[in-house]
Parts: structure tokens; C-alpha cells; sequence
């Protein structure tokens, strides 16, 4: 099997434009969220979440081109193009049909939905937007990358809530191992900025009216962001071959399903993808430097993740760091475990680990070493990112440096 590299990536979010503003906001710890201003909040028991500031789609497409495109789907192809220019990918004939495109959003055109449902039940309309249906469509961030690039080789969109993006990395990342495809372009993007889905969140009483503080003692819940984040992946051989840069080697995927609640964590599940993780990368527990948390900031997640983290690594869980960048990036759903790939190969690749912000308050029952508040340089060789989704359904990725003699 062939070993696959990131070759290039490309982000939007509430911490920066492009990969490298993410990557800048992630060292000094800045945290992006903030009160929601695309959407009026004012019937709501929150009014803060990790937006991209100042967002109009006139920077990246015309008018006409953007009124086929939810703001999900937008964000999808920003960052893909950012992604593809940054691995400076030729694309021939040939490598359009050989290349493969796997996205991951949780709700889709969730706005454009809103949108209708507001016409349609409030205001009495009979009539909807036109395209209402292909802008609502999960699939249609990676229809449009598809578009975009002119690939014609496989493309689909995975929806498993808050792990959507992990699982679309970790079979996009077999996908190219296997020889299946040549390259591919995966990740995740979201958008959940709308009233109907924000109340439905508020609903749930796991929304924090202020911020959000993974592990601290005084955590009250988790921020909802948007965005997304793609990568360009490849054989390390090909990279190789024309002098691509590498961000990092994806080596392991692993994934599992709780099958006990709907909505409540499992310490079993989640070890049971960590160790599929680390096997299917062949290494031991103990050769991990990092871990990028699931890290929600709820009283259910933080504790679970702990145990469970406690449970695979043992007595190094005590030495290896952690931190859950969602304290700055917030939850975006579908793309979160994008983003946290995407903080993760960061990492690996400038030696700085990124902090868990607003920490206040040690908690006894996430007793782990969670980088509060500050980034640290530090040399790691692997990592993992973990995306734990409601419904039971657990993905997590395994990360390696590039460098160093390792490629």
C-alpha cells in the first residue's frame, strides 16, 4: 500500500481566510468567537458563535455563480481552492478522472432551507427559490469542487454529524493508499448560522451562553462555528516526484460506533477508534506527542474523552498533551474535524502546539495535560485528532511529521 501525504490545504473560519490566518490564529491562541451577526439572535438564549467575519461572497464569486451556492457550499470551494493552488496540482486530462473528491457537512444548505420554510410558513408565500433544493443538498460542496476543477473521478459527500470530515478524510486517505484513486480532494465544510437550526441547538441546552472552555471546571457548553477546511492529498511518491511541499503524512484511520445513545458519549467507543487508529498506522500508544481533542466543552463530552484517552494511553496519558482547539474555532459541525486536521498538521509541521483557550479551572475528572491558554513549541512526531458525533459514531486520524528523515 502506498503511503499518502498533504500536499496542500486551504481553510475558512472564524480564525482567518486562508490556512496560514487559521494557522497564525492558532499559535497566539485567539479565540474567534463572538456575538452572531448574519443571523438576529435576539430570541435566543445565546448570541455568541465562532462566525467568519464580515462574510460576502463577491471576494471568491460572481452573483450569478453564488445564487447556486449555499453559504456551506461556498465555503467548500474557497478553501478547495485555496487547497489545490497551495499543492500546485496540474491538472491533466488524466488526473481529472483519477481524483477524488470527499466532503463532509453535518446540515448542508441549512440556510437556504430556512430560508424556504420562512416563505413558505410565515411570510404564506406559494413559492419558494428555484434552487432551493440543489443549494440545500449536502452533496453540493463537493459538486461544486467537482465543477470547479473538472474532476470526474469518484465524489461524495458523508454525513456522521461531528465526525462528517474525519470520516471523509479517512476514506479519501484509504481511497488513494489502496491505489483506488491517484489524488483527492477532502474535508469538511458547515454553515449553521440560520434561526431555525440555532434554536434546535438552543433546544438541546448544550449551547454556552458566553464561551467556550473545553476542560475547565467552569465549562458551560459548546459555541457552534462555520467554515471549512480542504487538503489535497497524494502517494508520498508522486509528491515526491514533483517537488511538492508536505505538510504532513496521514498514516491511520480508525473509526467505530458506540451503539448506546443517541446523544451520550462512550468511553469504549471512543478507545475502540483510537486503538483502530493507531493500528491501522502501525504504531504504539506511546509514540504519540499530541492529541487534538473532540473536546466540546459539554459535561458529557470532556470527562468521557478523558477516560477514554486514559484508557488506550495509559500511564503516558499523563505526559502527552492535549488541547481542543474548538475553544477558538468553535464547533462547525460537519467541518470540525477538518479544521482540528487542519490544526493538527500544523502542529507537525511549525513544532508549535496549539492551546486550549479560555481555561480558567482545572477539572479533577479531565486531569490531562490540556496546553491552557498559551501555544508550546514542541518537536512531535505523530498525532491524533479525535471527532466523537452524536449518534455514537467515532473517527479518529493519525497524523505524522514530515521531515526529519521520516519522508
Amino acid at each position: 500500500m502506498r503511503r499518502v501525504v498533504i500536499t496542500g490545504a486551504g481553510a475558512i473560519s472564524a480564525l482567518g481566510r486562508t490556512a496560514a490566518e487559521f494557522a497564525e490564529s492558532l499559535r497566539a491562541g485567539r479565540s474567534g468567537i463572538g456575538p452572531i451577526r448574519s443571523t438576529d439572535c435576539t430570541q435566543l438564549r445565546f448570541q455568541n458563535g465562532a462566525e467568519v467575519p464580515d462574510y460576502s461572497h463577491a471576494a471568491w464569486f460572481e452573483d450569478r455563480r453564488a445564487d447556486f451556492m449555499d453559504r456551506f457550499a461556498q465555503f467548500a470551494v474557497i478553501a478547495a481552492r485555496e487547497a489545490a493552488a497551495d499543492a500546485g496540482v496540474d491538472w491533466t486530462a488524466e488526473l481529472r478522472e483519477r481524483a477524488a473528491i470527499v466532503t463532509g457537512s453535518c446540515v448542508g444548505g441549512q440556510s437556504t432551507e430556512d430560508i424556504g420554510f420562512v416563505e413558505v410558513y410565515k411570510k404564506g408565500n406559494n413559492r419558494v427559490h428555484p434552487l432551493t433544493i440543489p443549494k440545500t443538498m449536502a452533496n453540493a460542496g463537493a459538486s461544486h469542487i467537482s465543477m470547479e476543477f473538472g474532476i470526474t473521478g469518484p465524489s461524495f459527500t458523508i454525513s456522521t454529524a461531528c465526525s462528517s470530515a474525519a470520516h471523509a478524510i479517512g476514506q479519501a486517505f484509504w481511497m488513494v493508499r489502496s491505489g483506488m484513486t491517484d489524488l483527492a480532494i477532502t474535508g469538511g465544510s458547515e454553515a449553521p448560522f440560520s434561526f431555525g437550526i440555532l434554536k434546535a441547538w438552543e433546544a438541546m441546552r448544550v449551547v454556552a451562553p458566553d464561551t467556550c472552555r473545553p476542560f475547565s471546571k467552569d465549562r458551560r457548553g459548546m459555541v457552534l462555528g462555520e467554515g471549512a477546511a480542504m487538503f489535497v492529498i497524494e502517494p508520498l511518491e508522486a509528491a515526491l516526484a514533483r517537488g511538492a511541499r508536505i505538510h504532513a503524512e496521514i498514516a491511520g484511520f480508525g473509526m467505530s460506533a458506540d451503539a448506546s445513545h443517541i446523544t451520550q458519549p462512550s468511553v469504549d467507543g471512543a478507545a475502540r477508534a483510537m486503538q483502530a487508529a493507531l493500528k491501522d498506522a502501525g504504531i504504539a500508544p506511546e509514540a504519540v506527542g499530541y492529541i487534538n481533542a473532540h473536546g466540546t466543552a459539554t459535561s458529557a463530552n470532556d470527562p468521557t474523552e478523558t477516560a477514554a484517552i486514559r484508557k488506550v494511553f495509559g500511564a503516558h496519558a499523563g505526559r502527552l498533551p492535549v488541547s481542543s482547539t474548538k475553544s477558538m474555532h468553535g464547533h462547525a459541525l460537519g467541518a470540525a474535524a477538518a479544521l482540528e486536521c487542519l490544526a493538527t498538521v500544523t502542529a507537525l509541521r511549525d513544532g508549535i502546539l496549539p492551546p486550549t483557550a479560555n481555561y480558567s479551572e482545572p477539572d479533577p475528572e479531565c486531569d490531562l495535560d490540556v496546553i491552557p491558554n498559551v501555544s508550546r513549541r514542541a518537536e512531535v512526531e505523530w498525532a491524533i485528532s479525535n471527532s466523537f458525533a452524536f449518534g455514537g459514531l467515532n473517527a479518529v486520524l493519525v497524523l505524522r511529521r514530515a521531515g526529519s528523515g521520516i519522508l
